[in-house]
C-alpha cells in the first residue's frame, strides 16, 4: 500500500482543496466571509460553526469541479463572545478577566528545560490575587448592603421614615434590631456569591466543556514522564475542567464565608460588650469555624494549578461539593446566630469597613511585589528583548485588575451613599475615599505620557511622508496623499508604544494605592479633612483631588452601567462589547473561575476536528487561513493537530498579532521559541502584513521571507492609475483578501502540498515530513482515510503530574 504522503500518481485525480477561513474580532458573517449571499451551514451549531457556499455543499462528490481551486469554507465563532443579552452581565466579571490574564503573562523558560519552582510560585500569587478579587467584590456588595443600609441607614429615623420599603426595619419592631436587618441584608451579597457560581457553572457547560480529540500526546521521554512539546500543542491545554471546578468551589466558599464574617463580627462583638456567656461563646465557635473555613480555602487555592500534560477528567469530588456546601451551612448559622433577640441594641458609626479593605489592598500590594521579583527571576534565566516589560508585564496586568476592582466597588459604594441622601448619614470606608482621589494624579500622569508621544509621532509622520512617493516608482508626490499614508503607519506603530503606557500605570497605580492606603490608616479621614491646617497648596490639591475623584469614579460607574444597559438591549452594542472578550477571553481560566468563559476551549477544538475529520475523509489539501485573532486561533489548532494530519495542512495568516501582541505579552506561549517551533513543525506557513496594520506584523524573527511576506503596499497604489483608476483606499487591518498577495500565497501553500515534497530550507521537507517527527502510520490516507479522531474517555490515574503551568 503506497504511503499517505507519497506524491499523487499522474493517473489519479488531484485531491480535493479546502480553504478553511476563521474571522478575527468584530466577527463577520457567513455571507461576507465567503462573498457569497447564499450560504450553508455545513457542521456546527447556532453558537458556533463551518459555513460554505450553498454551490460548494456536495464538493467532495464532485471533486472534478474544483480543478485549480480550492473549496472554500469559514468558521463563524464571533456568538462564543457576543451571543445573547446575558452577555452585559460579564461587565461585572471585567477585572477576574484581567487578573486570568496576568496569569499567561508569565516570562519563558528557556527551551528543552523542566518546569522550575518558580513557575508554580508564579501561578500561585495569581491566585492568591484573584481570590482577593473576589472577596473585594463580596466585601464592596457587604459594605452597600449591610453597612450603608441595614446599619446606618436603617438605625436612623429620618432615613427610614423617607423610604417606604425601609418601615419595617424601623426601631422597635421585629427586624428593627441590628442582627436582624444584618442577616436580612445579607442575602444580597449572598445572592451575588451564587449568581456568580451560576454563571460560571453554566458558560462551563455550554462552551468550554468540549473533550478534546484522544491521539495527540506528545510522547515519552527517556524517563517516562510525558514529553512536554509547547504549551498550546500538549493535550491538556484546552481542556482545564478540574482546575476550574476546584476554583470555582474554593471562590465560592470564599464569598460566602465573607458575608458571614461581615454578619457575625459585629454581632459577637455586640455579645461580648454585654456579657452575654453563651451568646458569645457560640460567636466565638462560629468566629472559630470561620476561620477553619477560610483555610481550607486558602488550601484548596494553594494546593494545585493546571496540569496540560493530558486531558484532566478527574474531580475532586470533597473540595467541589463538601467545601461550599458547608460555607453554605455556616452562613446559614450566622444568619440564624444573628437573628436571636437582643434588645436594647442600636447601630450606630459604621462597621469595621475600613479594615477589611485596608487587608485586602495591603495584600494584593504585598503579592503582586512578590509576583514581580518572581516574575524577573524567570526572566533572567532566558531573556528576550521582546519581552514585554522585561518579564514584568503579569505584575502590571495585575496592577490593573486590582485597580478596575478597587474603582469599580469604590464606585458603587460611593454612588450608593450618594443615592441615599443627605437625611442618611451613611458614609463608606475613608480608603474608598483615598482610592477615588488617586485616580485624577493617574490621568495626569497618562495625559502628560501621550502629550509626549503624540509629539514624537508627529514628527515620525513628517520623516515618512517625505520618502512615501518613492515607494511607488513613477507617482508624482502629493503632499496631503503623502501625509495620510504616513499618517497611518505612524498611528499603526504606536501599538508597539502599549507596554510604557502599561509600565507607567501600573507604576503610579501601585505607588499612589500604598500612599492611598497610609494616609487613610494614618489619619482615619479623608483626604480633604486630613490636609486640613497643612500648607494651602497641599490642602487644596487633597481636597481637588478629592472632589475630583469621586466625580471620575461615579461617572466611570454611571458609564458602567449605561454600556452594559445598552450592550443587553442592543446587539450592535453587543459586538462592541464583544470585541473585549475576543480578545480578554482567549485563554483558558487558569487563576479566576468566575472570569467570562474561554471561547477558544470550544473554538480550539471545532477547528481541530474539522481538519482531522476532513483530511482522514478525504485525503485533501488544506489551508487554513486566519485573519487576526482568528490568526491566533488557527495557529492554535494547527498545534494542536496530530503530526499525520499536521502534514497534510498549511497556514496561512494575515494581520495577525502573533507575534507583535502575543508574542509580547504571552512570551511562555507565543515568544520566540513557541513560534520557531510551530515554523518547524506544520509544512507551510506564509504570513501577510502591513505596516499601516496596528495590530498585524511580521510573526517568526530570524526566519525571514521564509514565513513573512511584507510589508504589503498599502494603498496598492499611490495615485490614479489604469489598473486602479479612482483612489486605492489604506486598508490597514482589514480587507486582506482583497489583496492580489493573498491568493497568490493561498496558491502557492496548496500547490506545495499537492507536489512534491519541497525542500528543507523552504520550511517544509523533502519528504513531507520534519526531522525527528513520527512518521504517518502506513494503511493510512485517501484509499483507506485518516484515522478519525476518537474522544478523550475518563480513566483513572495513578497520580497527578505537577502542573505544568503553576
Amino acid at each position: 500500500m503506497p504511503h499517505p504522503l507519497a506524491p499523487e500518481r499522474r493517473s489519479s485525480p488531484r485531491p480535493l482543496a479546502l480553504e478553511l477561513r476563521v474571522h478575527g474580532v468584530h466577527g463577520a458573517a457567513p455571507e461576507k466571509l465567503l462573498d457569497d449571499p447564499r450560504t450553508v451551514r455545513v457542521t456546527g451549531d447556532a453558537t458556533a460553526a463551518v459555513f460554505r457556499r450553498t454551490a460548494d455543499a456536495e464538493a467532495e462528490a464532485h471533486p472534478e469541479r474544483y480543478a485549480g481551486r480550492p473549496v472554500v469554507e469559514a468558521y463563524c465563532w464571533s456568538r462564543l463572545t457576543s451571543g445573547n443579552g446575558s452577555r452585559a452581565l460579564w461587565l461585572l466579571l471585567l477585572p477576574f478577566m484581567v487578573v486570568n490574564l496576568a496569569h499567561w503573562a508569565r516570562p519563558a523558560v528557556p527551551d528543552g528545560a523542566p518546569q522550575p519552582r518558580a513557575v508554580r510560585t508564579y501561578g500561585l500569587l495569581v491566585r492568591i490575587i484573584a481570590l482577593s478579587l473576589t472577596l473585594l467584590l463580596i466585601a464592596a456588595a457587604c459594605e452597600v448592603a449591610l453597612d450603608l443600609l441595614a446599619w446606618q441607614c436603617a438605625g436612623s429615623h429620618p432615613c427610614t421614615r423617607s423610604r417606604w420599603w425601609l418601615h419595617f426595619a424601623e426601631p422597635g419592631r421585629w427586624w428593627g434590631q441590628p442582627g436582624r436587618r444584618l442577616a436580612l441584608a445579607a442575602l444580597v451579597p449572598a445572592a451575588l456569591t451564587g449568581l456568580l457560581w451560576f454563571l460560571s457553572n453554566r458558560t462551563w457547560s455550554a462552551y468550554e466543556s468540549q473533550t478534546p480529540p484522544a491521539g495527540h500526546e506528545n510522547g515519552t521521554g527517556a524517563s517516562g514522564a510525558p514529553a512536554l512539546g509547547p504549551a498550546l500543542g500538549r493535550p491538556g491545554f484546552w481542556y482545564g475542567r478540574r482546575i476550574v471546578a476546584r476554583l470555582r468551589a474554593a471562590h465560592t466558599a470564599a464569598g460566602l464565608l465573607t458575608v458571614a464574617a461581615a454578619v457575625a463580627v459585629p454581632v459577637a462583638r455586640r455579645d461580648a460588650a454585654a456579657g452575654a456567656a453563651v451568646l458569645e461563646s457560640v460567636g466565638w465557635a462560629l468566629e472559630a469555624l470561620l476561620v477553619a473555613g477560610a483555610a481550607a480555602v486558602a488550601w484548596v487555592v494553594c494546593r494545585r494549578g493546571r496540569t496540560e500534560a493530558r486531558a484532566d477528567h478527574r474531580l475532586d469530588r470533597a473540595a467541589t461539593t463538601l467545601l461550599p456546601g458547608a460555607a453554605l451551612a455556616l452562613l446559614g448559622a450566622v444568619l440564624v446566630y444573628a437573628c436571636w433577640s437582643r434588645p436594647g441594641w442600636t447601630s450606630s458609626g459604621r462597621l469595621p469597613g475600613d479594615f477589611a479593605f485596608g487587608l485586602l489592598m495591603l495584600g494584593q500590594g504585598c503579592c503582586i511585589v512578590a509576583l514581580a521579583a518572581v516574575a524577573r527571576s524567570l526572566y533572567r534565566r532566558a531573556p528576550d528583548p521582546a519581552t514585554a516589560l522585561r518579564g514584568l508585564g503579569g505584575p502590571a496586568v495585575a496592577v490593573l485588575a486590582c485597580a478596575l476592582g478597587g474603582v469599580m466597588s469604590g464606585g458603587v459604594a460611593g454612588r450608593f451613599a450618594d443615592w441615599l441622601g443627605e437625611e442618611a448619614p451613611a458614609e463608606p470606608p475613608v480608603l474608598l475615599s483615598w482610592q477615588a482621589a488617586v485616580l485624577p494624579p493617574v490621568l495626569l500622569a497618562l495625559a502628560c505620557l501621550a502629550g509626549l508621544h503624540a509629539a514624537g509621532a508627529a514628527r515620525t509622520r513628517r520623516r515618512i511622508a517625505a520618502g512615501v512617493a518613492a515607494e511607488y516608482p513613477g507617482s508624482v508626490p502629493d503632499r496631503d496623499r503623502s501625509r495620510r499614508i504616513a499618517g497611518a503607519r505612524t498611528a499603526a506603530a504606536l501599538t508597539d508604544s502599549a507596554p510604557r503606557f502599561a509600565a507607567a500605570l501600573s507604576g503610579i497605580t501601585l505607588l499612589l494605592g500604598a500612599g492611598a492606603l497610609a494616609g487613610a490608616w494614618l489619619t482615619g479621614e479623608v483626604p480633604g479633612e486630613a490636609a486640613r491646617g497643612a500648607h494651602p497648596l497641599l490642602e487644596a490639591a487633597a481636597r481637588a483631588a478629592q472632589d475630583a475623584g469621586s466625580w471620575l469614579v461615579g461617572l466611570g460607574f454611571l458609564l458602567f452601567v449605561t454600556w452594559g444597559r445598552r450592550a443587553y438591549r442592543d446587539p450592535a452594542a453587543r459586538r462592541t462589547v464583544g470585541v473585549l472578550w475576543d480578545v480578554g477571553t482567549f485563554w483558558p481560566r487558569a487563576a479566576h473561575p468566575f472570569a467570562p468563559p474561554c471561547y477558544a476551549e470550544r473554538a480550539v477544538p471545532d477547528l481541530t476536528w474539522r481538519m482531522t475529520a476532513w483530511t482522514g475523509r478525504t485525503g485533501g489539501r488544506l489551508v487554513i487561513s486566519g485573519h487576526s485573532q482568528g490568526s491566533v486561533l488557527a495557529a492554535a489548532a494547527v498545534w494542536q493537530l496530530p503530526p499525520h494530519v499536521r502534514h497534510r495542512v498549511a497556514l496561512l495568516t494575515y494581520g495577525s498579532p502573533l507575534r507583535r501582541l502575543y508574542g509580547r505579552w504571552f512570551p511562555a506561549y507565543f515568544g520566540s521559541g513557541p513560534l520557531l517551533s510551530l515554523h518547524r513543525d506544520v509544512d507551510c506557513w506564509r504570513n501577510l502584513w502591513r505596516a499601516t496594520d496596528p495590530i498585524g506584523g511580521p510573526v517568526v524573527p530570524g526566519a525571514g521571507p521564509a514565513v513573512d511576506r511584507g510589508p504589503l503596499p498599502d494603498p496598492v497604489a499611490y495615485g490614479r492609475t489604469a489598473e486602479q483608476p479612482l483612489p486605492a483606499p489604506v486598508l490597514g487591518h482589514f480587507e486582506y483578501q482583497d489583496d492580489p498577495a493573498f491568493a497568490a500565497e493561498r496558491d502557492a501553500l496548496l500547490a506545495r502540498l499537492s507536489g512534491p515534497r519541497p525542500l528543507p530550507d523552504d520550511h517544509c521537507g523533502a519528504d513531507g515530513a520534519r526531522p525527528g517527527a513520527a512518521p504517518a502510520a502506513p494503511g493510512t490516507g485517501a484509499g483507506t482515510g485518516l484515522p478519525a479522531p476518537r474522544l478523550s474517555r475518563e480513566r483513572a490515574e495513578p497520580g497527578d503530574p505537577p502542573g505544568t503551568a503553576g
